[in-house]
């Protein structure tokens, strides 16, 4: 099947309903699936919400906003969110027994034509398919936090995983202007969050080293390679810059890298404190009221900029 799909979503949190708004944003019907009427209304509310901020920066009018609602569907009643799917996508917590337990169950409710998804970041996709009767119809769709605004999708293979799996999923992810990669074979961590973890080893290595502060660690990628990077990538920039002089600092900069294998004492100091970050109000930045509203609305603008963006280049 390469037509239209039949999406469901299993799981109505961040990202389960994060995603549902970009497919609804794409003019797509989705069904979403909540473990309860507490988990659903909190899940509608957040849907919502995030609808209103798209609508209140331009991205939609009123109409196309009406429009959505009517084809983003909660509910918790399971079979009727899977009776007629034909794409599945788990976005359930990061635990691998529970999304075995789900793939399984998901695996006798539909029929073997049905491509099962999984939004997680970094588990192996055959671990998950591991208790299904067609592993060769899962594969792993990792949307990237907030899921309606970041574009890019990582489609990772399991060793089951079959070719016509991975091109319906790039059929589906392109009709919801996402920009989907694949990963060819099942890595830990995928592309993205080894390289975003690589970046914050080594930003807490120079933490550590008393070489700069945290504030202007982040002012370095903020106002440097973070804004290179959104336009050349990492072999992009390389070319760009010249590999005789990338290899050449390559060199003497390499061996000096933090090569550490476990957590830092920056973050394991905050984590043993009980400082989990802006969700508790203390992490490695003193997450008031004020500043915790600050942080999410700059970055909402400055994504939702980035998502005009892209919408207009379609």
């Amino acid at each position: 099947m390469l037509g239209n799909e039949h999406i469901s979503i299993i799981g109505s949190g961040t990202m389960g309903h994060s995603i549902a708004l970009s497919i609804g944003l794409a003019g797509l019907d989705v069904m979403v699936w909540g473990n309860n009427q507490d988990d659903l209304e909190r899940g509608k509310r957040g849907f919502l919400e995030k609808l209103e901020v798209l609508h209140r920066y331009e991205v939609i009018d009123t109409q196309e906003a009406e429009q959505i609602k009517e084809r983003v569907v909660f509910t918790d009643i399971l079979e009727e969110c899977v009776r007629e799917a034909t794409f599945i996508i788990e976005a359930i917590p990061e635990t691998l027994e529970l999304k075995q337990e789900w793939f399984q169950k998901l695996d006798h409710l539909c029929g073997p034509e049905t491509i099962l998804a999984s939004n997680t970041s970094g588990l192996s996709p055959s671990d998950i398919a591991l208790h299904t009767s067609h592993p060769e119809r899962t594969v792993v769709t990792h949307f990237w936090n907030p899921g309606h605004l970041i574009p890019l999708v990582e489609i990772v293979r399991g060793k089951d995983t079959s070719d016509r799996t991975v091109e319906r999923a790039l059929d589906l992810l392109k009709k919801m202007n996402k920009k989907p990669i694949v990963v060819q074979k099942e890595i830990l961590g995928a592309i993205g969050n080894r390289l975003q973890y690589a970046l914050f080893r080594e930003a807490q290595y120079i933490l550590e080293q008393g070489a700069a502060s945290m504030e202007d660690i982040d002012a370095a990628v903020q106002y440097s390679i973070g804004r290179r990077l959104s336009v050349t990538g990492p072999f992009l920039s390389a070319d760009m810059g010249g590999l005789d002089v990338f290899e050449s600092i390559s060199s003497y900069l390499f061996p000096d890298l933090s090569a550490g294998q476990t957590s830092l004492t920056a973050m394991k100091n905050c984590v043993e404190a009980g400082r989990y970050g802006q969700k508790n109000g203390a992490g490695f930045y003193e997450w008031t009221p004020s500043f915790s509203k600050k942080m999410n609305e700059e970055r909402e603008r400055e994504l939702i900029e980035w998502l005009k963006k892209d919408l207009n280049e379609r």
